[in-house]
């Protein structure tokens, strides 16, 4: 199976979906003339040509509403923000307009387009360009969020989200791009809504996503030498949130932590633990812990950042502590 960078698996899912059906696009800034501001979008112009990948102005919220404005007459477009930090300024397009249309309109129109970029610590971008709004965007009815941590699930969740009839919220952590793995070739997609379980185990359930995943598994091989035995969720979608697989794994194990970059205060992990205890409440043996980003802006300084970040110690402190060890 060929290995790939995850921005190489996300090029290749773009790739291969704008091949399969010349309805989809892709806008953004600087996706063309220079490839991609982290090189996702490499050689596509010219393989498809301006009029299917076309560079905008910086106006996040104008290039938002073309695309939603697209979609509604029958186009699929990707939508890429350079950060998605500065999705904040095309949010009302978003969740307004893309998140509502269908419902609004009483099925009459339905919003097939993909919102994708970068997010995440980054290392030295400070607060501004280092916003996790999964959480955000996640509450809100009529949207999917899509949060890959691996090259294969990368590409395969990306064609998914652009064969999706609604409108989806694809982030891609800036971390990862780098990051290489085994991607099958051709026709490989991975449904939007369902889990997948990255390491077995019997003692407690760790549940990530997106980054966090990479810590999480090294976390859990440091617990397997003291002998305990974590099984690693990764949720991949948020949501829709796959609640039968999480329920699987507590119900096999009795104890969780959930492990996330999200901010712990109205986070996203809050919300799928609170869903977790009233499904399964007398499956838990300890109440479930949280490892979450500290909560404070993002410091400039790469020290500073890295101690905001759920590391490994941190994950392996919450697993002993719902373990009572």
């Amino acid at each position: 199976m060929p290995v790939l960078t995850f921005r190489e698996a996300l090029n290749q899912a773009m790739t291969e979906e704008m091949e399969r059906d010349d309805r989809v696009f892709l806008m953004g800034e600087e996706v063309a003339q220079y490839d991609g501001a982290y090189k996702v979008s490499q050689g596509m112009l010219k393989k498809f040509g301006p009029s299917r990948i076309i560079d905008t102005p910086i106006s996040e919220g104008g290039f938002a509403g073309i695309g939603i404005g697209a979609a509604m007459v029958g186009l699929r477009p990707i939508v890429e923000f350079m950060t998605f930090s500065f999705s904040l300024v095309a949010i009302d397009q978003i969740v307004n307009n893309a998140a509502n249309m269908r419902y609004m309109s009483g099925g009459q129109f339905a919003v097939p387009i993909v919102f994708r970029g970068s997010s995440g610590m980054a290392g030295c971008l400070a607060a501004t360009h280092s916003h996790r709004l999964e959480a955000w965007y996640a509450q809100i009815p009529g949207l999917t969020v899509v949060l890959p941590g691996t090259p294969a699930d990368a590409k395969g969740l990306l064609k998914s989200a652009i064969r999706s009839d609604d409108p989806v919220v694809f982030i891609e952590h800036e971390v990862l791009y780098h990051e290489k793995g085994e991607v099958p070739e051709g026709e490989h997609v991975v449904p939007i809504g369902k889990a997948d379980i990255k390491r077995e185990g019997s003692d407690v359930t760790l549940i990530t996503y997106s980054r966090s995943l990479k810590a999480t598994l090294a976390a859990a091989e440091k617990l397997a030498e003291e002998g305990i035995d974590a099984e690693v969720v990764d949720i991949r979608t948020i949501r829709p949130l796959d609640l039968d697989t999480l329920l699987t794994s507590i119900g096999k194990t009795h104890r969780g932590v959930i492990v996330e970059e999200d901010w712990p205060y109205c986070g996203l992990g809050a919300g799928i633990a609170d869903r977790i205890t009233q499904a399964a409440f007398d499956e838990l043996d300890a109440p479930i812990r949280r490892v979450a980003a500290k909560d404070a802006p993002i410091p400039y300084n790469r020290t500073l950042e890295a101690s905001m970040l759920p590391s490994v110690d941190r994950v392996v402190a919450a697993v002993k502590d719902v373990m009572y060890v």
